[in-house]
């Protein structure tokens, strides 16, 4: 007489979780756990007096509304034949992406609310107008820094000034009470990839009329 060889019970054991939800448990928790810390970042800095740098935030947090300062250097730069102008043609190909990628996706699948700045108690001489997009990520974090990454890759000269810009106008997001740094973090992110798809079509479009 023949035995059959028994199978182990796939059944989870009652009390037990399968490694999937495990995971997925894991995720949510660091989730939470990375939200705390973002939520407490931004009630340090609501907390932190600095009025001899609210006004100046505030401004340059408006200036870059639409990509304002990125656009009037691309300007500057463009009416310079050569590697600056080349610079300039990168960079605005880079916020496009980065604008698109940011307000076209990112704020449409995330849908994150904007932080609650009464609550914080942000000071009102730091107040911008609070957007009425989602909060993640960072529009004006994102076309800053691939406007910056951008110029900087094509003309190397310009990179650090325009880098340092781009940090100052992240950080203004966070200071004005309108971003978490998380949504800062992302942007800067979005901005660096956007960057690399507007070089790397430069280079392609570059190497077709060269044929």
């Amino acid at each position: 007489m023949t035995g059959t060889t028994p199978t182990p019970d796939s059944t989870p054991t009652p009390g037990t979780t399968s490694a999937p939800t495990r995971g997925m448990n894991r995720a949510r928790a660091v989730l939470r756990d990375l939200n705390a810390i973002d939520g407490a970042v931004y009630a340090a800095v609501a907390a932190t007096p600095t009025p001899t740098l609210d006004t100046s935030l505030r401004r340059l947090s408006r200036a870059a509304n639409h990509s304002k300062i990125s656009f009037g250097v691309a300007a500057a730069l463009a009416l310079v034949p050569g590697r600056p102008r080349r610079a300039a043609l990168a960079g605005v190909g880079a916020v496009a992406v980065a604008s698109a990628g940011a307000n076209l996706l990112g704020k449409r699948l995330v849908r994150r609310a904007r932080p609650d700045r009464e609550a914080a108690r942000v000071v009102v001489g730091r107040h911008v107008r609070m957007p009425d997009s989602a909060s993640f990520p960072s529009g004006h974090t994102a076309s800053a820094v691939a406007f910056a990454t951008a110029v900087g890759v094509v003309l190397p000269p310009a990179a650090v000034p325009l880098q340092v810009l781009a940090m100052a106008v992240g950080y203004s997001r966070v200071h004005t009470g309108v971003h978490y740094p998380g949504d800062v973090a992302a942007g800067a992110v979005l901005g660096m990839a956007s960057a690399a798809v507007s070089l790397v079509a430069g280079a392609s479009l570059a190497a077709t009329r060269g044929k």
